[in-house]
């Protein structure tokens, strides 16, 4: 169920991106602010849910990851349906604001699968749960501009709440959580968590981990309709570019929960250095792509690299973390993924505007390289044995 419940909240995400910028358009923003205004709507959500994320993780450690999930998917419910309402572009990004204040259902649920399933299936149960968020994302943007163009956008953002609604009630009445709530005495303190956590330097390193992923998958999105575009491609344009995002998508939802047991069977830490070496040599392949076929391919075949990435480290997260922090440090690891979400765009936009867009995809490989070498220090000491702990 909580599989579902990441489905509908990465579907109805996902469903408004593609026409953000027509509806910032359409509520009066001034002509040469329409992409500015578009922009910050996406980037303002994504800042403060990192801003935040700590402190729904101490909550949820001491009242449940349950509890937090129902939070989340009330509010946005709220949030997103009442887009469809707004008189002017000030509410729009105030919404935005609020929707990303109080988001953190799926951290919360991989938090909550984390402390329940078995640590010898946790790449398993991780990789399977990270296909519900993946799909839905893969679906929202192919469904999202039929639905607008048929319903109209605001009927559209009542879709969204209407769905995170069903999403808030399955939470409530399907989904089970074996836990105790502690007294703020009881807790055990943040300082405390990181303490304990089996090493330090893993930790920060999963985290800057996951920040990279996302600046790597988002660094290359403002540019790449005009990549392929730059490749050749002029008929159906949209539809082409479609197809290439949406690419990577099937094949990470398709690989995710194989490779999770894959890592569970060869040891997460060496899964995750070879995802980061495969997706170093995907997206230098993809500099060097000539037309949009061998970009979309390629992309397609990227994708098992990322459907490798997450659950690695959210379950090396879950076997070095203690229980009773568990939600706190996913927490902090979904801020560096936000994180990413902010400085990805702005790092490919920069980069083409100065450099061009294939540089786009040499910088990002640059970065990904870069973490990979990393990762290979911080896990050099384990790469004979399976498990870190």
């Amino acid at each position: 169920m909580a599989w579902l419940g990441n489905f509908f909240t990465g579907a109805s995400f996902s469903l408004v991106m593609p026409f953000m910028v027509l509806y910032v358009e359409e509520l009066g923003a001034p002509k040469g602010m329409v992409e500015f205004y578009a922009g910050l709507a996406v980037s303002l959500s994504a800042l403060a849910s990192a801003l935040v994320a700590p402190l729904w993780g101490w909550l949820a450690d001491r009242y449940g990851r349950k509890p937090m999930m129902v939070r989340a998917s009330l509010v946005m419910t709220l949030t997103m349906g009442g887009l469809a309402f707004v008189p002017n572009v000030h509410w729009l990004l105030f919404l935005r604001l609020l929707n990303g204040m109080f988001a953190g259902y799926v951290p919360n649920s991989t938090a909550l699968i984390a402390s329940q399933a078995p640590k010898q299936h946790s790449g398993y149960a991780l990789g399977t749960l990270s296909t519900g968020v993946t799909g839905g994302m893969l679906i929202g943007p192919l469904m999202g501009g039929i639905l607008a163009e048929w319903l109209g956008i605001r009927h559209v953002f009542l879709l969204v709440g209407f769905i995170l609604l069903i999403c808030s009630l399955m939470t409530i009445f399907f989904i089970k959580e074996d836990f105790e709530p502690v007294s703020r005495e009881e807790a055990m303190p943040t300082r405390e968590v990181f303490k304990e956590v089996k090493s330090l330097q893993i930790l920060i390193g999963l985290f800057i981990t996951s920040m990279i992923i996302q600046i790597s998958a988002q660094s290359v999105a403002p540019i790449l309709t005009l990549y392929i575009r730059h490749l050749g491609q002029t008929e159906n344009l949209m539809f082409v570019s479609g197809f290439i995002v949406s690419a990577m998508g099937f094949s990470s939802m398709l690989s995710s929960s194989r490779l999770g047991r894959l890592g569970d069977r060869i040891g997460n830490h060496r899964l995750l250095l070879i995802a980061l070496f495969y997706s170093f040599c995907m997206y230098f392949l993809c500099a060097l792509a000539t037309t949009p076929l061998q970009l979309g391919i390629l992309r397609f075949l990227y994708g098992f690299g990322t459907g490798a990435l997450m659950p690695s480290i959210n379950s090396l997260l879950t076997k070095i973390t203690p229980k009773a922090g568990i939600s706190r440090i996913f927490s902090y690891n979904q801020m560096f993924s936000y994180l990413g979400q902010v400085l990805g765009p702005m790092v490919g936009s920069n980069v083409a505007a100065s450099l061009g867009y294939r540089s786009v995809f040499f910088v990002t490989c640059g970065i990904v390289f870069v973490n990979f070498l990393w990762s290979f220090i911080n896990f050099r000491k384990y790469l004979r044995v399976k498990e870190i702990v």
